[in-house]
């Protein structure tokens, strides 16, 4: 076998095939809203993009120009599209929404199933400060997710302001701050509770850390987050995520979302709420977003900004699609007509059919190559007087096969 770079995939045309029909359904949905696709180079210049993304440096595939400049594959959409928001698109009169599919690359030091290239649906909702466009790119979210036809998944919604603001309230300092934080990304409750079993706090302290762990469920835990955190930020990110229930709620979403204060993000641009989807019987994350506003301070337009981005090759896993071979018509004919084939393959294409031309000599197994098609037409022989050989028939065999 021919190895192919770590982590990289081949695409076989039936997974093609369903990674283009979750794709165009949920590109139809997404520019139902509004959102307008554009696309951005592969490569970018480290200086920028690399170093604006938030993906580890590690993780970047890098390589040098002919002039000697350093360039990364890009590792995500959100900063190649704040690039260009802020160089061309956004003026600051009114907001921007923008939307992309495209192929990220992130490199893997090890072989373990992770992909070092994969596909990406998702929008960026870019001048608006509101929880409103929070509400607005999460029900779309929703929207298309069941646009591809996901029925079962959960979207838990929580704010990163809220967790820093309690723990710089209780711990002090960002250094111990960021540890606990590491143990909620990991999602080990385990050890986030002996942590903070070891730290130097009083009982108090150290039960209100722990509590952080119950407020996951309802809207009625935003209720207990206010009364847990004395800060101002931290009630205000309590407060935000309030109206943002609210909102979500007049637009038919809350069935699938579950207020998390727990949820933290490897993603470091991340400023406000954020969310992750998780599907059922699927053992990872399908997508993510979040707020995001001081992004494009690093290229020197300072605007707000919202967005998600679903992982197209894992959710074909949650949805588990059949695979099937797309429905080929082959048209197989021998040189006395081959007119005659073409007018009936291209009237057969007008009607929306895929239709084969293939030519009876470029054949070794007639049985093995129809064999490989749903339907198959012949044009064989001769003619008489410019008519048909023979009339209309179908065989008994799988495919559908028809003689003229």
């Amino acid at each position: 076998m021919f190895e192919k770079p770590l982590g990289m995939r081949d695409t076989l045309p039936a997974l093609y095939e369903a990674k283009k029909k979750i794709r165009n359904a949920m590109s139809s949905q997404i520019e139902s809203w509004g959102y307008q696709f554009i696309e951005t180079p592969t490569l970018e210049y480290y200086e920028t993009i690399g170093e604006a993304s938030a993906i580890l440096d590690r993780q970047l595939f890098k390589l040098l120009d002919s002039q000697g400049h350093t360039l990364v594959l890009r590792p995500d959409m959100t900063a190649p599209i704040a690039r260009v928001a802020a160089s061309r698109l956004y003026k600051g009169e009114y907001p921007l929404r923008i939307a992309y599919s495209a192929n990220v690359f992130r490199a893997q030091q090890h072989e373990g199933g992770r992909p070092a290239e994969f596909e990406q649906i998702g929008v960026e909702y870019i001048g608006d400060t509101t929880t409103s466009a929070d509400a607005e790119v999460i029900s779309l979210m929703i929207a298309a997710l069941k646009q591809a036809g996901l029925t079962n998944f959960t979207v838990p919604i929580g704010h990163i302001g809220y967790v820093k603001s309690l723990f710089k309230e209780i711990v002090g300092n960002e250094a111990r701050a960021d540890v606990l934080q590491r143990y909620l990304y990991e999602k080990n409750y385990v050890g986030y509770r002996e942590h903070v079993k070891s730290l130097p706090l009083s009982s108090i302290d150290k039960q209100r850390l722990l509590s952080l762990l119950q407020l996951r469920g309802n809207d009625a835990k935003i209720t207990k987050a206010k009364e847990l955190v004395e800060c101002a930020e931290g009630k205000k990110a309590a407060e935000e995520l309030e109206m943002l229930w609210k909102k979500l709620e007049a637009f038919g979403v809350t069935e699938h979302i579950k207020i998390d204060f727990n949820l933290v993000s490897h993603m470091s641009y991340y400023t406000g709420i954020l969310f992750e989807i998780y599907a059922e019987n699927v053992g990872f994350l399908v997508g993510n977003g979040g707020r995001y506003d001081h992004l494009f301070e690093k290229f020197d337009r300072p605007a707000p900004a919202t967005g998600f981005g679903i992982r197209i090759d894992r959710l074909l896993e949650a949805l588990d699609l059949p695979q099937d071979e797309p429905e080929i018509h082959c048209v197989i004919f021998s040189a006395e007509q081959r007119d005659e084939a073409i007018r009936f393959a291209m009237n057969k294409r007008e009607q929306g059919e895929r239709v084969i031309l293939q030519d009876i000599a470029g054949i070794k197994e007639v049985d093995a190559c129809t064999s490989a098609f749903a339907k198959n037409t012949f044009f064989l022989g001769t003619t008489k007087e410019g008519g048909r050989v023979n009339e209309r028939q179908t065989n008994d065999s799988d495919a559908e096969r028809t003689n003229f």
